[in-house]
């Protein structure tokens, strides 16, 4: 395991569209199909990082109380199969049952879509608005599996409380941190 931080994509960005197929419910799926009303969560995960281990509760839990208020989420896994074959698709898939997900978790199996959102790391957070233009991307909060700050969210809670109430969000925009993304060699 890497220690490796997010690059911080610029604010603005557009989301770059994928086709990426579910491994929930096996259905491929479009940036535009996944999109919420009033904004999307993007999140680069993987099934065997400890940093996502942590948050994963967590995770749920904001996607469970904002996804009734139009802020849809996606999870998806670029990391190299092979060489770990614990993020393999059917094991991302019973991780999602096992876990709760309410969220599609996709297998990026050329890492392409990893390269576009210039992802680094596990969990890698992007928040973009209804037109699909970023307004937050870092840290879920500064809870860490090696520290005992406690699990919140309060970073990506702030950012979706600004996104919703139209209000700009002036809270330092912190890197997240967990495992880098294991690219295939």
């Amino acid at each position: 395991m890497s220690l490796t931080p997010s690059n911080m994509l610029p604010l603005g960005t557009i989301a770059p569209n994928f086709k990426l197929q579910d491994t929930i419910t096996e259905k491929e799926y479009t940036l535009d199909q996944l999109k919420g009303p009033k904004g999307t969560v993007i999140l680069f995960i993987c099934n065997h990082c400890p940093y996502v281990i942590h948050v994963n509760p967590m995770l749920i839990k904001i996607a469970n109380d904002y996804k009734p208020k139009g802020i849809n989420f996606v999870a998806i896994s670029s990391n190299d199969i092979v060489n770990y074959p614990q993020d393999a698709p059917h094991l991302m898939k019973k991780n999602a049952e096992q876990m709760g997900y309410n969220f599609p978790y996709l297998f990026d199996s050329t890492q392409e879509v990893a390269k576009a959102y210039d992802a680094a790391c596990t969990p890698d957070i992007y928040l973009f608005n209804k037109k699909l233009a970023l307004v937050y991307r870092g840290q879920l909060d500064g809870s860490r599996p090696e520290n005992s700050i406690p699990l919140t969210g309060s970073d990506l809670k702030n950012a979706l409380d600004c996104l919703l109430e139209n209000k700009m969000n002036t809270s330092i925009q912190k890197p997240s941190m967990g495992c880098n993304i294991k690219w295939i060699k």
